[in-house]
């Protein structure tokens, strides 16, 4: 497409170069871009992309994107130069155009909320999938449709990379996409441009509040709410103490679902705990039929909850809705490894105080010999996190491990720091062993596991690589576990 038809009827200035340039694909990262891409300069915390355009233009960018005011005095005279106003939001717009809006040939599904986002959205998949639709999924665990799987760098990609993927999904054959939207997808306008058939909130705490995310738990309240302004209908956690403020002047249609509260969809009270081999379930009833998913405790049936009433507003059937939510597997998300033990071991992503409490207490239900978790917290993030982390899993684990944690440009030692003072106001009393290598002290948490014992393996999940001093490396936690008990361990 030129730019010409590009930028028509936008705020978008052609500033220097041809209007008839052709443009074939559109970039935030210098690193791919290409023959033909269109660049766009995104504002930085650290760095502003104008930084990197001259790069982008040597590498083959036929075009460059910037603010007001931006000149591209670097650039080689043939590459075209553009500006706007918000380059966010027209990179949103652009990207929308040139691949052709794929968001309107399929039903689309938006997932939001602090937990619950991932496997709310893996089970609707999988009800829909059971339903016989072509389903691409597209969140925390990458994105995927038949045939196709990778990882992502963001839960909600760039406006330009989600539209590619999008359309690439729709020339396959996708009738449906179901994503993670998060609270920085809607802030940084990555899924502007987007109508959502049905949006659905899962529940609120706070999170990603600090630099380079939100200011305070009111913005991120209201970029979690931004979604449903774009939705057609909304299916919202009744029970949750923020879901008024969530609700409150939205335009779509709303669909409640609960426990404790009057629903649309009820959860009746008889939630019963199941538990075959490793695996741990929970059992549940909705109008007089009883329902079964592949996942612990309460907050799982609030999960299924979800994607049972979202699939309800879809048209999917009484026999799909129970065969998606009966053998829905998700990558680390409470996720069982066969060890070949006396023992459970289980993964899970949960990397956050109130994510945490809810894993342990549903464990501490299965009535575990002893509660084992392995935990560290992220560098370069808020400490508050991790004296929360550090505090709950004193008080709800009869033995914890702590560790690194992607610990990105920040010493170790001063994260395991922090988490000793969350400890220490959790419950001082409670055992610990501090092991800075995550490897080792996955090793020493299993040589430590007796009959009975949950060892909870915490705060990476579904993730392939760690992260040490900016360097990402591969550490699969499921292979870990797998080759040190299958060489009889220690």
């Amino acid at each position: 497409m030129d730019l010409r038809r590009l930028i028509q009827n936008t705020d978008c200035r052609l500033v220097r170069g041809d209007a008839l340039t052709e443009v074939t694909s559109i970039c935030c990262d210098s690193r791919c871009a290409a023959a033909g891409a269109l660049f766009v300069c995104l504002p930085g915390q650290h760095a502003d992309g104008t930084v990197f355009a001259a790069g982008a233009a040597a590498a083959g960018a036929a075009a460059v994107l910037g603010g007001r005011g931006y000149g591209g005095d670097d650039l080689p005279a043939g590459c075209a130069v553009l500006q706007t106003d918000d380059p966010r939001r027209m990179m949103a717009t652009l990207s929308a155009r040139l691949y052709g809006e794929p968001a309107k040939a399929m039903t689309m599904v938006g997932v939001t909320g602090t937990k619950g986002k991932t496997t709310a959205a893996h089970l609707l998949a999988a009800i829909l999938q059971a339903d016989g639709r072509r389903v691409g999924l597209i969140g925390t665990n990458g994105v995927c449709w038949p045939g196709h799987r990778h990882d992502l760098n963001h839960t909600t990609p760039e406006s330009c990379d989600l539209q590619a993927l999008l359309r690439r999904m729709a020339d396959d054959g996708c009738d449906t996409c179901v994503m993670e939207v998060s609270s920085l997808g809607m802030k940084f306008a990555r899924a502007a441009e987007i109508a959502f058939d049905v949006g659905v909130f899962t529940n609120l705490s706070p999170d990603h509040i600090g630099p380079d995310e939100h200011a305070d738990f009111a913005e991120y309240l209201q970029w979690k709410r931004a979604l449903f302004f774009k939705c057609r209908t909304g299916v919202f956690n009744i029970d949750d103490p923020w879901v008024g403020k969530i609700m409150q002047g939205v335009p779509c249609r709303a669909v409640t679902y609960g426990i404790e509260h009057p629903a649309d969809v009820r959860a009746g009270a008889d939630i019963a705990l199941t538990r075959m081999g490793g695996r741990l379930g929970t059992a549940f009833t909705v109008d007089g039929a009883r329902y079964a998913v592949g996942m612990p405790g309460r907050f799982s049936v609030y999960n299924a909850l979800a994607a049972l009433t979202a699939a309800r507003q879809l048209g999917a059937g009484e026999g799909a809705i129970r065969q998606g939510l009966a053998e829905a597997v998700v990558r680390g998300r409470v996720d069982p490894v066969a060890v070949g033990a006396p023992f459970t071991v289980l993964l899970d992503y949960a990397h956050n105080e109130a994510a945490a409490e809810s894993l342990l207490r549903t464990l501490r239900a299965y009535d575990p010999a002893r509660l084992i978790v392995v935990f560290g917290c992220g560098g370069d993030r808020s400490r508050l996190r991790r004296f929360g982390m550090g505090s709950v899993c004193a008080r709800l684990a009869d033995f914890c491990v702590i560790t690194e944690d992607n610990s990105r440009t920040e010493p170790v030692e001063q994260i395991l720091a922090d988490i000793r003072a969350g400890l220490k106001l959790g419950n001082p009393s409670t055992p610990f062993a501090e092991i800075a290598d995550r490897r080792k002290a996955i090793y020493y948490a299993l040589d430590h596991a007796g009959p009975g014992d949950i060892v909870a393996i915490i705060g990476k999940g579904h993730e392939t690589t760690i992260e040490r001093n900016g360097i990402k490396e591969p550490f699969v936690e499921r292979e870990i576990v797998e080759e040190y008990m299958a060489n009889g361990g220690m």
